[in-house]
């Protein structure tokens, strides 16, 4: 063989591990911390060192879809924002946020019910005509009703042909009388921009309101379990 030919040979691989070396290395993140002036990626997932999830960031269109037991749910449309899981790899909550002027606006921080849905929200909502809603709303969800129980339940009925409110129907009787979830307290400004406490009973009926409403007048209301004030007391100026 020329020394020509084998000069060449030898540079050759010699040139090939350089590179493969040089392209590995790029890829490699060794243990020593490593601050970076920026990123720019489309999800991020922070997890344990067993390879566990702990949270997602991410834009929509690579959202997670959450998971309940380790199992990711169906599919679905999800907005932009953060995803939060505990060890048993349950979704227990996010902050997510989207807007444009068509759709109007959204910004939600909610905070899941053990093996359940949002018991608690920080909220803000725009409707496409400007309205607002905005405050801290809290949910009561009943504990033999999680997730994975309900989504059983929902399918099985969803196969029968029941429509929303007949499932909804279905779940109270089951529950004996009791709603398997109901809004308990709204604190913030309404629509209707009546600004104030809202409390409602265990069925997600108005009871107690106390607020200022939308020409100004400081209003306590007292409801009956229909929902009808039985009561009003007005401040005197």
């Amino acid at each position: 063989m020329k020394k020509t030919t084998l000069f060449l040979i030898i540079y050759a691989i010699t040139l090939t591990f350089f590179v493969i070396t040089v392209l590995l290395s790029g890829f490699t993140i060794h243990g020593s911390n490593q601050n970076l002036k920026e990123i720019t990626v489309e999800r991020i997932n922070i997890v344990e060192p067993d390879g566990s999830l702990k949270m997602v960031i991410s834009n929509s269109s690579e959202q997670h879809p959450g998971m309940m037991n380790g199992e990711r749910l169906d599919e679905r449309v999800r907005d932009p924002g953060i995803i939060f899981f505990n060890e048993e790899q349950d979704e227990v909550g996010g902050l997510l946020y989207s807007g444009n002027e068509e759709e109007g606006a959204t910004f939600v921080l909610s905070v899941d019910q053990y093996k359940n849905d949002q018991v608690m929200q920080y909220m803000h909502y725009t409707k496409e005509d400007g309205s607002n809603r905005y405050g801290l709303q809290l949910w009561d969800r009943d504990k033999e009703f999680t997730l994975p129980v309900l989504d059983s339940v929902m399918d099985s009925l969803d196969s029968e042909g029941y429509t929303y409110q007949q499932k909804l129907d279905y779940l109270q009787e089951r529950n004996n009388g009791k709603p398997i979830t109901a809004p308990r307290m709204f604190i913030g400004r309404n629509y209707n921009t009546e600004t104030g406490v809202f409390i409602q009973d265990k069925f997600g009926t108005d009871r107690l309101r106390l607020y200022v409403d939308s020409v100004n007048t400081p209003k306590l209301e007292l409801l009956d379990e229909t929902g009808k004030v039985i009561k009003t007391v007005l401040s005197e100026y």
